[in-house]
């Protein structure tokens, strides 16, 4: 038996004790989970529901884990390799994954929704699914992989020429590591805007960046680029107001509501929205860089959970009382 956190209903989170998944089937990994992040996505499903497809489901698709099975077939991971998870569960057999387009997949489904995820002392997933990490890094460093190839996405989909200032709006952790990448090379102004003060404070500590009132910012020809980590329609509105013509504006957040949009204001101003789905071949390369950033990402973190509090911190992740970006649970603690 083993413990886990599993999504009945919306607003049923529950953690209890389950039976501990059997061997592996053909091409599938075992695994025994290292660390996992909450996701505002976790929070969002736990809410509205919106993404329950099997019920009971054990939550959580940002995580990290050690190999303990491998099913017949897998030769590319060994017993005791540290991997991260691949969030996307593709079908691979549709016209946009035999293009290589996973994150755009027809029948797109998430682990922890479609498949058992991350908050749980074991769990298994297909092989594909599955990047190996370096073993001497931080279990709580390597659960943020899922999270910064989404941000490292979005930054490839705006494609801020080099030196371009970018406006990002929201610094949770999406908005916060999106920040983090475009600060790297320190040849660009990157503007950061929260209603948290707090949590603009930080992620500009961090990366580097200056923190701006977005209601209050001014007109500037040369801000042509920005990222949208809130999914407020409010927000993107007033991105787009403040955006100079030629410009792009990335949408990332999850969004409520439906945006009241005049077609020529994209026209006119020659302005392009651009979705920003999850993540497409970005998982390698943030794995990759982990290592040089791990000092950076330890700061985002507020708080390290046991398997146990995992209920408590969505209530109070929902409540916006948590003062950093992430919080991680370490399954370790939790036996």
């Amino acid at each position: 038996m083993m413990k886990a956190a599993r999504l009945h209903a919306a607003g049923d989170l529950r953690v209890e004790d389950v039976p501990s998944p059997g061997e592996p089937a053909p091409g599938w990994v075992r695994l025994k989970v290292t660390a996992a992040g909450i996701c505002g996505s976790d929070l969002h499903n736990f809410r509205t529901g919106q993404w329950i497809s099997r019920a009971p489901s054990v939550a959580g698709h940002e995580f990290a884990g050690e190999v303990i099975a491998v099913g017949a077939g897998v030769s590319q991971f060994a017993l005791g390799d540290r991997v991260v998870a691949d969030s996307r569960f593709w079908c691979g057999e549709c016209p946009a994954c035999r293009a290589g387009r996973h994150n755009v997949c027809a029948r797109l489904g998430f682990v922890g929704e479609v498949c058992d995820g991350g908050f749980a002392e074991e769990t298994q997933l297909p092989a594909r699914l599955l990047v190996r990490h370096d073993p001497t890094l931080d279990p709580a460093t390597a659960a943020m992989a899922e999270p910064l190839a989404v941000a490292l996405h979005a930054v490839r989909r705006l494609a801020a020429p080099a030196g371009a200032p970018v406006l990002i709006a929201g610094c949770g952790p999406i908005g916060g590591l999106a920040a983090l990448l475009l600060s790297r090379p320190g040849e660009r102004q990157v503007l950061v805007a929260d209603r948290n003060g707090a949590r603009a404070e930080l992620v500009a500590k961090v990366s580097g960046a200056t923190v701006v009132d977005l209601d209050a910012l001014p007109c500037d020809p040369n801000l042509r680029h920005a990222i949208d980590a809130t999914g407020s329609v409010a927000v993107m509105a007033r991105l787009l107001d403040v955006l100079a013509g030629g410009g792009t504006l990335a949408l990332v957040g999850i969004s409520h509501g439906r945006l009241d949009l005049d077609p020529n204001l994209l026209v006119e101003r020659e302005i392009a929205l651009v979705g920003c789905h999850a993540f497409a071949d970005e998982l390698a390369p943030a794995v990759a860089m982990l290592g040089d950033l791990a000092a950076s990402l330890s700061r985002f973190v507020s708080d390290e959970i046991a398997i146990g509090e995992i209920p408590a911190a969505y209530q109070r992740l929902i409540a916006g009382a948590s003062g950093g970006l992430k919080t991680i649970v370490r399954m370790e603690s939790g036996r």
